[in-house]
């Protein structure tokens, strides 16, 4: 039998906490834009159905950084258990090399690989894209609802606007429009009807007026013209529409795989240094490879560091963590400015991380000892337990010392003792 019992218990378990760690993970990402929901939903009015759809968009994002994480967590976690629970002495035991063990963690690190690449490719841009559409029609019925008949609306960025008639579909009619973009040639725009129109491609909110006249005064106010229109178009910017940009996730992440590769041949065309859209089409690639070398490096680990129990686990992933993700960060950055090659940049943590498994693996199948990686996780667990006593020692309740009665410190008789002191004082009596 190809998968054996071993094989499917080492498989459910490392199921089990790679589920529960993109939970929680997941969960702490989305703190950072609880505060932003909130907002939208007391000054937009939005939805509850809004709401879940907002935060079902912006999940695939977190999942791209979450899932290699909880990949990590949950070999570690899962070996480290099974070596403070004796059950890796007991699979030893039965003659399984180290390698026959890893069989259901290459599994796993496959079933990862797999969702991590449907994530890069399709949900990440699909959910993006979702998104930003979705905060640009909330700004487009913001702006439906508050332009109210006969009422001077200065809610749009320098504009002021006044309509006489505003029905449900969007349909303006008496548009008087006072526009101070150029302060130094401002204009008055009037109009017999107009709509507004929110454009899904270029997410732009746009007043489409009709039939109407521009008056325009320059030169410091002393030429005056006016421009007779059929049809003019005009840009609508609420005062915070560049911060919600900033919100809703913007740049190279939200495109799919061909359109950076269009976007790519498109600024080559116009002498464009393309190293930023480079850099997120290697990442497509590089972030799902992750997931097969975490897997196979978080057994090691979790063994060696079954001497802390759940926090030494803990703390070695997080400090895995942090230098795999450091390293990420500051490579693509070198490769979008163009000091290394953008297409490698983001594989250079990978193809450290990838020597360090081979060396891991070979120590552990082997049995040799490797005296790096023991210092290393031991300073680890140093660390931890430092810090878990200094907590518990700053949370620890005073002693009150209260005057009390001394009791005696000699030791109290043992009852054979006195059962023979007994039988000499009866001894006593009866001479």
């Amino acid at each position: 039998m190809f998968f054996k019992t071993i094989d499917r218990y080492i498989f459910s378990e490392l199921l089990k906490i790679f589920l529960i760690s993109i939970f929680a993970m997941t969960m702490v990402l989305y703190l950072d834009k609880f505060l932003f929901l909130a907002e939208m939903i007391v000054n937009r009015g939005v939805s509850f159905i809004e709401m879940v759809m907002m935060m079902v968009y912006i999940s695939p994002a977190f999942f791209a950084i979450t899932i290699p994480m909880a990949v990590l967590m949950a070999s570690v976690v899962t070996f480290n258990q099974f070596s403070v629970n004796n059950e890796w002495v007991a699979m030893k035991s039965c003659n399984w090399s180290f390698i026959e063990l890893m069989k259901p963690v290459l599994f796993f690190s496959l079933f990862a690989y797999f969702i991590a690449n449907i994530v890069m490719f399709w949900a990440v841009p699909w959910g993006n894209q979702s998104y930003k559409v979705l905060v640009y029609d909330i700004i487009k019925n913001r702006a439906n609802v508050d332009i109210q008949p006969n009422v001077f609306n200065r809610d749009f960025k320098n504009l002021i606007l006044l309509v006489k008639e505003h029905h449900q579909n969007s349909q303006l009619k008496g548009v008087f429009i006072a526009d101070n973009t150029n302060p130094e040639a401002p204009q008055i725009i009037t109009s017999e009807k107009g709509v507004i129109y929110a454009n899904p491609e270029t997410l732009k909110i746009q007043l489409k007026l009709n039939n109407g006249t521009i008056h325009e005064l320059s030169n410091e106010r002393g030429d005056y013209q006016t421009l007779n229109f059929d049809r003019y178009d005009i840009n609508l910017n609420l005062p915070d529409t560049e911060r919600l940009e900033k919100k809703a996730l913007i740049g190279n992440k939200e495109l799919s795989f061909t359109k950076i590769k269009d976007r790519i041949k498109e600024m080559k065309a116009k002498g464009l240094p393309t190293s930023g859209p480079e850099v997120e089409l290697s990442k497509k690639f590089s972030i799902p490879f992750t997931c097969l070398l975490f897997a196979i490096l978080g057994a090691p680990l979790g063994i060696k560091s079954s001497r802390s129990g759940k926090s030494g686990s803990f703390g070695v992933t997080v400090a895995v963590i942090m230098i795999y993700y450091i390293g990420l960060i500051l490579t693509q950055n070198m490769g979008r400015i163009g000091k290394i090659h953008a297409y490698t940049s983001v594989w250079i943590p990978n193809i450290i991380l990838l020597f360090v498994v081979v060396y891991v693996v070979y120590k552990m199948q082997k049995e040799l000892p490797f005296k790096f990686m023991e210092k290393f996780i031991d300073f680890l667990v140093t660390m931890i337990e430092f810090f878990k006593n200094l907590f518990k020692n700053s949370t620890k309740k005073p002693v009150i010392i209260t005057n009390a009665v001394k009791k005696s410190n000699k030791p109290r008789p043992f009852l054979k003792g006195v059962g023979h002191l007994r039988k000499v004082s009866n001894l006593k009596k009866n001479d």
